[in-house]
């Protein structure tokens, strides 16, 4: 299964960086690894995160793409569906078949057909529009529903740090 992970993540990167998307970058963490990627997301514009640059990992398993890829913001970020230690959570990052707690239907979690791609399309998306239904961060959430203005503010302060480090 191994093989065959690796050569679907191989053709995965070349073609992004044949044909890139815009909005982010990708790139292996070490060039003898397809496993473990690192990203870049630049905040899409229109959003609070716009003008940020925020580095991420993307890590496969090799049960790749039967399993989805695991996917931390190395940038501290604040929002609702980033736990505050970076990792995404989102429906298509999520294990296929049915949510346990049937806030998702198994259509929208993680299913073969996935790329890292449409993660990463699908994480810009959650930047632009948090699903604050089911949180990852729960002050966050709690922050973009009662206090837009302070959550903008903060949201702002993360982007100019984010700035900053690059």
């Amino acid at each position: 299964m191994s093989n065959h992970a690796a050569l679907r993540l191989g053709k995965e990167l070349s073609e992004l960086q044949k044909n890139p998307v815009e909005g982010f970058s990708a790139g292996l963490v070490d060039d003898s690894n397809l496993f473990e990627w690192e990203v870049f997301i630049v905040g899409p514009p229109d959003t609070l995160y716009e003008g940020g640059f925020f580095r991420a990992t993307l890590k496969f398993t090799d049960e790749y793409p039967n399993k989805p890829p695991v996917m931390h913001f190395l940038t501290p970020m604040w929002h609702p569906n980033i736990y505050k230690d970076g990792k995404v959570c989102i429906s298509i990052l999520h294990p296929p078949g049915d949510d346990e707690y049937g806030y998702e239907k198994s259509s929208e979690r993680w299913l073969p057909i996935h790329s890292a791609e449409s993660v990463l399309i699908s994480v810009i998306s959650m930047l632009s529009a948090p699903n604050d239904e089911s949180p990852a961060n729960i002050d966050a959430a709690k922050q973009w529903r009662e206090q837009k203005d302070e959550y903008k503010k903060k949201v702002k302060q993360f982007v100019r740090k984010s700035q900053e480090e690059m």
